[in-house]
């Protein structure tokens, strides 16, 4: 049986070797797919900048331990899922003014916010499109609804920009709808193609949005606890676009929220030398747990214990990170 590593952590998945070069392939024709070269440029550029395609991946390996084996329209859903969550970048990017992604300029950048706005929508369109008419009316259904709670977490972020009074549950709800309904839709997907009943759909929900959690406290975490040395791109950024995440939410006291008016460079000192990495790291730990454990029963196989090891092993990759 063919097998691949699963991007950045080692995991060996069956049967993946050849479906994710297809999911790439599938991406690539999706986003260059505009009648307008211009757009193809952009979205082009955009979605062959790579990540880590941890959506593809779940997808991909839950769809083999639920069937036994990658389907097209399993390779369709991830290429989907991939698809909005780039789009969706494009859009965070123009709201942060940012001016590199990957190593690629953004669309914002290079070319303008105005046109910024309509290339991301673009892939939010042809995502929900394809989803329609190669896949399924439920599928596109519900990646409509996943783009609805990305768009609603990006909202309640942006209420609570630079307030030092933000609750911690706050932020995860907002997270559980920016990142998580990503995580969640791709595996509501993965249970979709391989004709899973509704009780193994929903614990795959729910192992879906578990992980979208772990995944984003662990990136907000980096922010504020790894250096551009190791991650390979800037830090901090969160803190100094006024964005207090989960991690430093729950070690804020008042002599933490006086320093957040100053210099974020002393921010980030101040955090590295108390207790929020280790509070943050035990925290996922124990999410990790329950995140594995959320998963239906599976057929004993290489891919069902790669599900279940995934988390923890996401969670030492990025503690890895940490200076």
């Amino acid at each position: 049986m063919s097998t691949t590593t699963a991007p950045t952590l080692g995991l060996t998945i069956p049967a993946l070797a050849h479906a994710l070069p297809r999911v790439e392939a599938e991406i690539h024709r999706m986003a260059t797919s505009s009648s307008l070269p211009i757009v193809n440029e952009f979205s082009g550029r955009i979605t062959a900048a790579g990540g880590k395609r941890l959506r593809s991946v779940l997808i991909l390996a839950s769809t083999v331990a639920m069937a036994g084996d990658v389907t097209d329209r399993a390779v369709t859903s991830a290429a989907c899922v991939e698809l909005l969550h780039a789009g969706s970048l494009v859009h965070d990017d123009l709201m942060d003014d940012a001016a590199e992604r990957r190593g690629v300029p953004t669309v914002n950048a290079a070319w303008g916010p105005g046109p910024a706005v309509l290339v991301g929508d673009f892939m939010l369109a042809r995502a929900s499109q394809v989803a329609l008419r190669d896949i399924s009316p439920f599928a596109a259904e519900r990646l409509a609804e996943a783009v609805a709670d990305l768009v609603e977490g990006q909202v309640m972020e942006v209420l609570d920009l630079h307030d030092p009074n933000r609750a911690p549950e706050s932020a995860l709800r907002s997270i559980a709808l920016k990142t998580g309904a990503l995580f969640r839709v791709g595996c509501v997907l993965a249970a979709h193609c391989a004709d899973a009943d509704e009780a193994t759909t929903a614990r795959m929900a729910e192992y879906g949005a578990s992980f979208g959690l772990l995944f984003q406290i662990l990136d907000d975490l980096l922010d504020l606890a790894s250096t551009r040395l190791r991650l390979g791109k800037p830090v901090g950024n969160d803190l100094r676009q006024g964005v207090y995440t989960f991690p430093l939410l729950r070690v804020m006291t008042p002599d933490l929220k006086a320093l957040l008016a100053g210099d974020p460079d002393e921010v980030l000192a101040a955090v590295r030398r108390g207790p929020m990495v280790e509070d943050t790291l035990a925290y996922c730990r124990d999410l990790a747990r329950r995140t594995a454990a959320a998963l239906p029963e599976l057929p004993a196989s290489e891919s069902a214990d790669v599900l279940r090891a995934l988390p923890s092993a996401y969670l030492n990759w990025a503690s890895a990170l940490i200076a």
